[in-house]
């Protein structure tokens, strides 16, 4: 409420400085004066309402009442607006996500839309154990999102979809991954335990974004394949069909499985064993059915098991589970390293209901494992329950027995097996990091300076010399 006569400045020219600013809220001018030049002044800044004095109080409570009803109104209508707009925007997010959009580079210069990279993210829970709240996307990274400027986010099919924009944000995005593919894995519960990410790979051009998000949407479908507590997956994890071929689920194929592992169990061969499953689970990987037929042809295969071991050992008390159970058990595995782990469980309990105890040179068949199979994500937690221990008690005898810790001994196989590489072969490190079985390249560095006190160019160098 501003009037006429005010000292220095008249009440239009502040009216005149604050609309220059940008203020936009409502103005009243009160002025003595009622010529007419200055309710033209008043229009021309954006003043609706020009009261001359003296005021009359009425006639002022009416205006601030009408006032107050013009600013509701335009509140209604921007929140309208608003929902618009977004159910726009989300279609147009869809459009590009389908590879359907027809709008020019023009267009999406206008929304926010156009940047030299995109990368689409799918977002959701990752535990279906942990009632933790997740994260925001934008606190993972530690970005602002302001105006949508760093990516966009819409829920289609029951899943947040996020579009990243630009170098920035995708620089961000690897750091976190590198971050969050470490060893050291976020505590059991918290937040950041209950996230699971898939991305597909960068493109340039925004009618390639449907590339991206069909790999992140296939990754998700292909959660049941994850090892144990992994958070993300990316393009680069989609299976090689092409490559390495498709593994059909054929009846030939589940007996083969059902005769050697019946043999094992009964020589209580448990490093056969373990392998013969892992073996099984890499096959499973490159199957081309879906996940029901999946549960279902291993089902079978226990089923199968059971009942030649049933037959063998008739006499005998076996604690098999009922087959409702069994079917019931491998049906609410969210997981296939859950369900392999339900095997080599059941196998331990059949073994020993044989007659087969476990091995004095069940540490060997340990050894031979880790020395087999370094290059996977080997981790005490997966291996114990292979040769019927719990991952504690494993922990103790393995130091006790071999004199060192668990990790530290399948860290200097890596390091020997890639320090043969470095000298034998001609591999780039990070391909040798890769074979050896680490993910991360710094980490497989860090590792070898610490065991080797040389970085593995050093080391490589110094083998030349000789």
């Amino acid at each position: 409420m501003m009037d006429i006569r005010i000292p220095k400045l008249s009440g239009l020219e502040v009216v005149e400085q604050v609309r220059q600013k940008g203020y936009l809220g409502k103005i009243i001018i009160l002025s003595g004066f009622s010529d007419f030049k200055y309710a033209q002044q008043a229009i021309r800044f954006g003043v609706e309402y020009y009261l001359t004095k003296p005021i009359d109080e009425d006639e002022l409570t009416e205006t601030i009442l009408k006032i107050g009803e013009g600013l509701d109104k335009e509140a209604q209508q921007q929140k309208v607006m608003t929902q618009y707009l977004a159910k726009v925007r989300n279609s147009i997010l869809s459009d590009l996500l389908e590879g359907t959009s027809n709008l020019s580079q023009k267009e999406l210069i206008e929304i926010n839309l156009y940047t030299e990279d995109y990368q689409v993210v799918i977002y959701e829970k990752y535990s279906h154990y942990s009632s933790s709240p997740s994260y925001r996307f934008s606190d993972l990274l530690k970005v602002t999102n302001d105006d949508n400027s760093s990516y966009e986010s819409i829920v289609k099919d029951n899943n947040e979809i996020l579009l990243l924009k630009g170098t920035f944000i995708l620089n961000k995005f690897q750091e976190f991954l590198n971050r969050y593919e470490r060893e050291v894995k976020p505590q059991v519960n918290s937040p950041l335990d209950s996230l699971f990410i898939t991305y597909g790979r960068v493109v340039n051009s925004p009618a390639d974004i449907h590339i991206s998000y069909q790999e992140a949407l296939r990754l998700l479908q292909r959660r049941f394949f994850c090892e144990h507590r992994q958070h993300t997956i990316g393009y680069d994890q989609l299976p090689d069909l092409t490559r390495h071929g498709t593994y059909e689920l054929t009846s030939e194929k589940l007996q083969n499985y059902c005769e050697r592992l019946t043999s094992f169990i009964q020589a209580a061969k448990r490093n056969q064993m373990a392998e013969a499953l892992n073996e099984l689970e890499n096959d499973l990987y490159y199957a081309t059915e879906d996940i029901p037929k999946i549960r279902l042809y291993l089902t079978d295969l226990y089923l199968s098991i059971k009942e030649r071991l049933s037959h063998l050992y008739h006499n005998e008390s076996i604690p098999f589970p009922g087959n409702a159970e069994i079917i019931k058990a491998i049906g609410e595995k969210y997981y296939l390293y859950e369900i392999i782990l339900f095997f080599t469980e059941q196998f331990e309990v059949i073994m020993h209901a044989i007659g087969n105890p476990s091995s004095n040179s069940v540490m060997d068949d340990i050894i031979h494992y880790i020395e087999h199979n370094y290059m996977d994500n080997i981790k005490l937690e997966t291996i114990a329950p292979l040769f019927g221990y719990n991952s504690s008690y494993l922990g103790k005898i393995f130091n006790k027995k071999v004199g060192m810790g668990f990790n530290m001994y399948v860290d200097l196989v890596r390091i020997n097996q890639s320090k043969k590489l470095l000298s034998q072969t001609d591999l780039r490190v990070y391909e040798i990091s890769e074979k050896v079985g680490y993910r991360n390249v710094d980490y497989f560095h860090t590792k070898f300076k610490k065991y080797v006190r040389q970085s593995p160019a050093e080391y490589r160098k110094a083998e030349k010399k000789l």
